[in-house]
């Protein structure tokens, strides 16, 4: 492997103390964010083994999906920059691509990642609900060449091998392990990692009950529950509320939280524990996934809609 796969090398995590409550119930904060400025979060661990996987096969690009602020299409061009892997990006929403320059400046995720060399597709939506089909992938092997294909948000078996890697031997003290839920990788690998004994706590981005069963495909042990109530209307969707609370608690606890996944979570967390769902004594241990470049590109739309914007 070139010199610049040292970045997955000997990597952990830090345990973060953030509060005590009542009953002693304390809460952790895994800073799976600080892993990298750029590759950071689950996206590192799920791009892990996928890129090992790709130059094992000598393949020279890499071929992935998004939305348009898309944390996984940005990692994805910053890693493959990295590791001099040409990098492509199947994008939801043709009109994105109409006017290329207009919205790159509106949009700090895609200005990134195209700043790594990523070059773009703009697909429709119906185009883009079938990305996972043979003759959607053949079209694409005919327009790109040979690729390594990276599924949207990352997961895949590889991708759950390297999100196992987020738990260690120190964290066998928790009794709850929580993380937000996109596709279901994450959450997967951690139920994977975990101790029978614990219970590991899902909570859905999106909106719907579609989530069980994809984690079911890659999780070996059912020591886990969703909790479905904090999705605060769907995907990348957030309110006022939502932004106060991310916003306060950086000024008490002193960390970033993102809104589209980790304070969701975190806002999930500090309700069930007010509503009494942990028993006493209860040690929680909850994954920071990263997220934070998707700010500046929130805090965009919320002023469009004259909502308050994320400290950041």
């Amino acid at each position: 492997m070139p010199k610049s796969s040292n970045i997955f090398t000997g990597i952990s995590s830090e345990n973060q103390f953030v509060a005590e409550f009542p009953n002693e119930i304390s809460l952790y904060l895994k800073r799976e964010d600080l892993l990298h400025p750029e590759v950071s979060g689950n996206k590192f661990r799920k791009l892990k083994y996928n890129i090992a996987r790709a130059l094992e096969q000598k393949q020279k690009t890499l071929l992935t999906f998004g939305g348009a602020f898309s944390n996984h299409i940005s990692a994805t061009a910053a890693a493959g920059q990295l590791f001099h892997l040409k990098t492509i990006g199947i994008i939801r929403g043709e009109e994105l691509g109409k006017d290329l320059e207009n919205t790159l400046a509106q949009n700090p995720t895609l200005k990134f990642a195209k700043s790594c060399g990523i070059q773009f597709k703009f697909v429709s939506r119906g185009d883009y609900r079938a990305k996972d089909t043979r003759e959607f992938q053949e079209k694409l092997k005919n327009e790109f060449g040979e690729f390594y294909l990276v599924p949207e948000g990352g997961t895949n078996d590889l991708a759950v091998k390297g999100c196992q890697e987020i738990l260690n031997e120190k964290d066998e003290k928790f009794h709850f392990i929580a993380a937000s839920v996109g596709t279901g990788g994450t959450l997967a690998g951690l139920i994977n990692a975990s101790d029978i004994n614990q219970k590991v706590l899902g909570f859905p981005a999106l909106k719907g009950d579609f989530l069980s069963e994809e984690i079911e495909k890659y999780s070996i042990k059912n020591n886990w529950e969703l909790k479905t109530d904090y999705h605060f209307g769907g995907y990348a969707k957030v309110d006022s509320e939502l932004i106060n609370f991310i916003n306060n608690f950086k000024k008490k606890y002193k960390i970033q939280l993102d809104p589209v996944y980790t304070g969701k979570l975190v806002f999930g967390i500090f309700d069930l524990i007010k509503g009494g769902y942990f028993p006493s004594g209860s040690k929680i241990m909850a994954i920071h996934t990263g997220g934070l470049q998707g700010i500046q590109g929130m805090n965009m739309i919320l002023k469009k809609k004259k909502l308050p914007l994320i400290t950041f």
